[in-house]
């Protein structure tokens, strides 16, 4: 790789772990196809990705246990079925068709755009059954594990809409979510290096910058930039990357 290279994937992997660190998620489903279009073989941004997600999310998920924003029972059911079948997704990424892959990380990011742009949680006004805590746990932990191995995403935009819908507090989604992909990211992780080999240099560097990112954009959070203005930044950032990706399948 060019310096070039690693001096911009830097500076994106400092800004964009920032951001996807105050909502909790992790910011591997851009970390791919940017990467991707930096010159970065696609079997070597997958896996430098979800490390980066563990890394990111790892200083992230303190901050937010630390403040009591992270609900076990909810997320305890959504880590273990993720990590269970994050692998297998991962196992699966060198048997799909390049443009098969990307054409999902479009479709995942236009998605995950319209999730941050337009949906809204809902406070219940009753509390979660152990029994709906149990079932939506593992059923979005299995979809998002296995489907974040498979993209190299980590999964956190599926989770943490449905922790909103189940009715949980923003903030405790918002941690909740961080903590379960910091294991579900590890567990994809570990399936797709043993596909390839990584760059440590451009590992040690972008893992930095990650912590970084992560650590000073999760005190933001608390105290500069609003939920709402956060995940209108979000959704535009996503759709912008999407429509590029669309381009270049098309053209």
């Amino acid at each position: 790789m060019t310096i070039s290279t690693y001096l911009i994937s830097a500076v994106l992997v400092f800004s964009f772990s920032g951001l996807l660190a105050m909502s909790g998620l992790g910011a591997a489903f851009l970390f791919v196809p940017l990467f991707y279009y930096l010159g970065v073989p696609l079997a070597e941004a997958t896996p430098s990705a979800l490390l980066l997600n563990v890394v990111s999310l790892f200083f992230a998920g303190i901050n937010y246990w630390r403040g009591k924003l992270v609900n076990w029972r909810v997320g305890l059911p959504i880590l273990v079925t993720a990590v269970i079948l994050s692998p297998l997704g991962a196992r699966l990424t060198p048997h799909v068709d390049k443009k098969i892959l990307l054409s999902l990380f479009a479709a995942f990011l236009i998605f995950a755009g319209f999730m941050m742009l337009f949906y809204r949680g809902k406070q219940h006004s009753t509390a979660i059954s152990r029994n709906l805590e149990i079932s939506a746990g593992a059923g979005v932990g299995s979809l998002a594990g296995f489907l974040g191995g498979l993209l190299g995403v980590g999964g956190g935009n599926f989770i943490l809409p449905v922790l909103n819908w189940v009715g949980l507090d923003p903030k405790v989604a918002a941690g909740t979510t961080a903590v379960v992909v910091v294991f579900s990211s590890l567990s994809g992780f570990l399936g797709h290096v043993t596909l390839g080999g990584l760059d440590p240099l451009f590992i040690g560097v972008t893992a930095v910058m990650a912590a970084a990112g992560s650590i000073i954009g999760s005190q933001l959070m608390k105290t500069k930039i609003s939920s709402a203005q956060l995940k209108k930044i979000i959704g535009v950032v996503l759709w912008l990357i999407a429509i590029k990706m669309v381009y270049d399948l098309v053209k």
